[in-house]
């Protein structure tokens, strides 16, 4: 488990071994990474928090396009895992849980167990918490490279 907010580790750790899930990312709303558990790719964690994000976003501009209903959390079943996607609000501003769980566990018992981690986040939230900067002063040249590289310029 990684975190770059010290609060958010315990509560993240309790949850990852009560809910047996697989892969875990809370983040904002905007795709900062917070805190992960699972991931042993960094360019694993900033895809999944930017796909997260935009998710989230584009299903509450959904709901209101249609009315204004929020739709809350996602859920996405495969075969043999699943994707619990679930916004939340604390005070340091709205996050987004991605929660990545398999058949050693059930969605019902993710959703209660995620239910008691945002629970446990709103505790501890730290009343002058905002997230820290996550980006390195060469993120853009680094940028730069890796789209040259992919796009072969």
């Amino acid at each position: 488990m990684r975190a770059i907010e010290p609060w958010v580790g315990q509560p993240l750790n309790r949850f990852v071994e009560e809910s047996a899930a697989r892969v875990v990312l809370l983040m904002t709303s905007s795709g900062q990474v917070i805190a992960q558990h699972g991931f042993t790719r960094s360019l694993d964690v900033m895809s999944a928090a930017a796909l997260g994000a935009g998710i989230v976003a584009s299903t509450g501009e959904l709901g209101a396009l249609l009315g204004g209903e929020n739709f809350g959390a996602l859920v996405h079943q495969g075969q043999d895992q699943g994707v619990y996607l679930a916004p939340f609000t604390l005070s340091a501003g709205p996050w987004i849980g991605l929660v990545v769980y398999g058949a050693e566990t059930s969605l019902g018992l993710v959703q209660f167990f995620f239910g008691q981690l945002v629970s446990e986040l709103v505790e501890a939230t730290p009343t002058t918490a905002r997230p820290k900067a996550v980006l390195a002063d060469d993120f853009e040249d680094e940028l730069d490279a890796s789209l040259r590289a992919l796009f072969g310029e």
